[in-house]
């Protein structure tokens, strides 16, 4: 016998309390599929749903564990409705707020706290800057003005400060910066490094955190911004 969940804006079926923002999810997931015969993406449904891609993949991360969504680990388009539950709300009929795949557009970020995502930045020997646009929702953690930017770290050679592989900086923009300050410098190569800046002479001295990484000292390099916070999950 299936599990009925009702139609409310927020439910208890069977035990398992859904919040609002997790039956709209539930919803769009349905019409989605019910439309285009497949299921939509991450960044489809945040922008869909004017959400940022981190939140909706929080509230999908917490359907799955609650047993209403089943995801295939490694496959794309793989997030479905768990057949065990009867779902008459959800499939009743599309959400009129939710346009279909083919009308999908970008949503301007959220000024006040949906920062561009952009990639990866080395702090260990210097790599290739590769931009990757996402976006990474930190209204709740920080308030700043003016353009702002998030870099995830890949490398330990700012560990002294405190600054692990897989942290998140947050990165004030800015061509800037004064002695002793940790910045994202790219250098005339091409590659991006974050580390502490220097002037020394004619050109710059970059100085990790970390005594097993000597210190780096180039003749030219552009400041691309100063960090201003730093984002660690556990």
């Amino acid at each position: 016998m299936k599990t009925p969940l009702p139609s409310d804006d927020a439910c208890d079926c069977a035990g398992l309390t859904l919040t609002p923002r997790q039956h709209q999810i539930l919803r769009f997931l349905a019409d989605y599929r019910s439309n285009n015969g497949y299921s939509p993406t991450l960044q489809e449904m945040a922008q869909a749903l004017r959400l940022s891609r981190v939140t909706v993949f929080e509230h999908v991360e917490a359907l799955v564990r609650k047993g209403l969504l089943i995801r295939r680990p490694n496959k794309a388009r793989s997030l479905t409705l768990n057949p065990d539950f009867d779902w008459p709300a959800i499939t009743a009929g599309p959400l009129k707020s939710v346009p279909p795949a083919a009308s999908l557009a970008a949503v301007p970020p959220d000024e006040a706290g949906l920062f561009p995502f952009l990639g990866q930045i080395a702090a260990g020997c210097p790599l290739e800057a590769v931009e990757n646009p996402d976006q990474l929702d930190l209204k709740t953690l920080f308030e700043t003005q003016g353009d702002t930017f998030a870099l995830q770290v890949s490398g330990e050679s700012m560990i002294d400060d405190h600054i692990q592989s897989g942290d998140y900086v947050l990165v004030k923009k800015t061509n800037r910066a004064q002695d002793g300050q940790r910045v994202v410098a790219l250098m005339e190569n091409g590659q991006a490094t974050l580390k502490k800046i220097f002037r020394q002479g004619s050109g710059y001295l970059l100085v990790g955190a970390n005594a097993d990484f000597e210190p780096l000292y180039v003749n030219a390099l552009q400041i691309q911004g100063v960090v201003i916070g730093l984002v660690r999950r556990y």
